[in-house]
Order: structure tokens, then sequence, then C-alpha cells
């Protein structure tokens, strides 16, 4: 007579307890990564970076040195040093291009010519672009007053674009250090990593999902932003050497224009146009047209060498994981954006083709049950 009220109160008890518990974790778990937060976006590069470059570890270990530690330790400074200067070169340039615009605008130098009659004829918006332009080329100064809201907004934009870049330098070079750490206990990471998404997925497929975690970061890494990154470089120091206009701004373009699958001629052409224009048909121009226009179709090489490795990732989820995690966390977000929101569609389909947990018992109820054989006369005669 006493069971029903013996059960209930245990069972209340028992989910109280479990409760308190669950909060306790909660609790620790929020409070470990508000501590971790800051350092969030820094690991992040990190752990990328060492999955994009070990296995060039891997290719030199016992060639170089015995150690992995000092395999890494030189693989990170060869990496630093080819691309610290040309990156550092390109970040100053940036900075110079957006404290130079500023300073235009702020002085009123910059002076826009007038429209021509025609552009009023132009359907829709033609009247209102007429207005507008005229406006602009005679009384510059009544225009910076009626936009001043919005202009603002672009110089605060503009100014946290400059701080970023600069962050993004240092945040690089420490991601690349500590990626080296990483890479010096390869090793062990791949088994941590193996044990934890084993914990979490099941035995079976805790190493399938860990390799295709890896499979996909080294396959954008390397395909898609690697491919972007070295034609900014390539085209960006052209740019800067030749005393281009806005190079480091014109740089940022190409490397988007890389990760987003555009070509890189889109900014290269009006480029070589424009040094054609202002310098002549010297020798000086002839070679830099010539320099600029091949490396903008370098990626035409590269993909069939990087981007076919590793898997498939369609383009729109590297396009919405570049653009949104520029927005969010600025030039360093443009690099993991896309990396991670690969990894996180990957590992979504995985989860819609699992069988439901329902088919699989139904299964694995099948295979156990003994078979139903007819049992007529003659079956086991003979």
């Amino acid at each position: 007579m006493m069971q029903g009220p013996i059960s209930t109160a245990l069972y209340s008890r028992t989910l109280i307890d479990t409760l308190i518990r669950f909060g306790l974790v909660a609790l620790l778990a929020m409070f470990c990564f508000e501590i971790f937060r800051p350092f969030l976006n820094l690991i992040v590069w990190a752990i990328i970076l060492a999955i994009t470059l070990y296995p060039l570890q891997t290719r030199l270990r016992g060639k170089v040195f015995a150690g992995d530690g000092r395999t890494a330790t030189l693989i990170i400074a060869l990496v630093i040093a080819v691309l610290l200067v040309p990156t550092y070169l390109l970040g100053m340039a940036v900075i110079e291009s957006v404290e130079r615009a500023m300073d235009i605008a702020r002085r009123g130098e910059f002076h826009v010519p007038p429209p021509a009659e025609s552009v009023a004829g132009w359907p829709v918006v033609g009247q209102r672009l007429y207005d507008f332009w005229l406006l602009a080329a005679t009384d510059a100064t009544a225009l910076a007053q009626k936009f001043a809201p919005q202009i603002k907004v672009a110089s605060i934009t503009a100014l946290s674009a400059v701080g970023g870049v600069g962050v993004g330098l240092l945040m690089f070079v420490g991601a690349l250090i500590i990626a080296g750490i990483f890479m010096a206990y390869g090793e062990l990471g791949e088994r941590s990593a193996i044990r934890i998404m084993s914990r979490i997925t099941g035995s079976d497929r805790g190493p399938r999902l860990t390799a295709l975690c890896t499979a996909t970061v080294r396959a954008v890494a390397q395909g898609v932003v690697g491919i972007a990154f070295i034609q900014m470089l390539l085209i960006g120091i052209a740019f800067v050497m030749a005393g281009v206009p806005g190079a480091g701004l014109l740089a940022l373009a190409i490397l988007l224009l890389g990760i987003m699958q555009l070509p890189a001629t889109l900014i290269t052409i009006p480029v070589i146009l424009f040094v054609f224009a202002t310098d002549g048909m010297s020798v000086g121009s002839v070679v830099f047209a010539a320099y600029v226009f091949v490396a903008g179709l370098a990626d035409n090489v590269l993909k069939p060498l990087l981007l076919g490795r590793g898997v498939e990732v369609p383009m729109p989820v590297v396009l919405i994981g570049a653009l949104g995690g520029m927005v969010t966390g600025g030039i360093l977000g443009l690099f993991i954006g896309p990396i991670a929101l690969a990894v996180a569609y990957q590992l979504f389909w995985q989860w819609v083709d699992q069988p439901p947990l329902q088919s699989v018992e139904t299964t694995v109820k099948a295979s156990t049950e003994p078979s139903s054989l007819p049992t007529g006369p003659g079956v086991g005669e003979g």
C-alpha cells in the first residue's frame, strides 16, 4: 500500500538531485566559457592552421629533425618568414589607403566632374542621379552637411577596419605560434579528437566524423581561403610596388572576390587600364600589366592542385561563411567563417543521412531473431 508514495518521493528526490547537478555543471561550463571567450577566435584559427599545415610536418618528420617539436618550429618559422613581410606591407597599405581617403574627405580636396546632360534622361533613376551628381560636383560642402550622419558612421566603420587590420596581423602571428605548439603534439591531439568525437557520437562513428572534419578544414582552408590569400599577396604586392592608389583596399577586394569564387580580373583589368592611362606605354607599365594579368589567372592553376583535395562544399556555404564571418569577426572572421560553416554543413548532412534510431532498433531486432523456416512435411527429412 505504501509503494506508490515511496516511489513518488524517491522519483522527486532523484529529479531534484539531477537538476541540481545539471545546474552546477551548466554554471561551471558558462564560467569556463567566459574565461576562454577572449581567446576563442585565436585558438580556432590556430587549430585551423595546425590542421592545414600538419601534412607538411608528416612529410618532413625525420628528414630534417627527428622530433616533432623541432620540425613544427621550422615550419612555423618558414611560414612567418615567407608570409609576414608581404602581409605586413599589405596591412600597412590598407591602413594608409583608409587614412588617405578620410584625409581627402576631411579637406575637401576630392573634386567630382559634373555629370553629362544625358544622365538626366536615364529611366527611373536618371533625374535623381543627375541632381545628386551635380550637387557633389558644384557644392561638396552642402553634400557633406546633408549626409553628415552617414559620413560619421562610415568614418567610424573605416577606423574600426583600420584597427581590425592591425589586430588581425598580430593575431595571425600569434595563431601561427600556437599552431606550431599544436603540431608538436599532433598525434596526441588526433587521438584526443577521436576520443571526444567518439564520446559524443559513439565509438563507431567517432573516427569517421573526425576524419570528415579534418578533411573539410583542409579542403576549404587550402582550396578556397588559401588560394584567395595567395592571389591577394601576388597581386597586392605588385599594386603596392607600382604605387597604385588604394592598393591595400584593392588587395582586400581581391581577397573577397577570391573567397566568393569570382575572378580577380574584375579588379586587375581596370587597374591595368588605369596604369596605362597615367603612365603610358612604358616598359615598366607593360611588365606590370603582364605580371598582374597572369597573377589574376593564378587561381586556375592552383584550384586543380588544392581544391580537389578533401570534400566538396557548396560555394554558397563558403560565401555565406565569409560574409557572415567578416561582419561578426572582422578580418579574422573572414578566414574562420567559411571553414567553420563548411564543417557545420558536413556534420549536419552526416546527421541527416544517419538512419533513425527506430530503424536501427528494427534492423538489430530482425538480425537477432531466429529465422522462421517452413515446418511442413518433408522438412528436415532425409
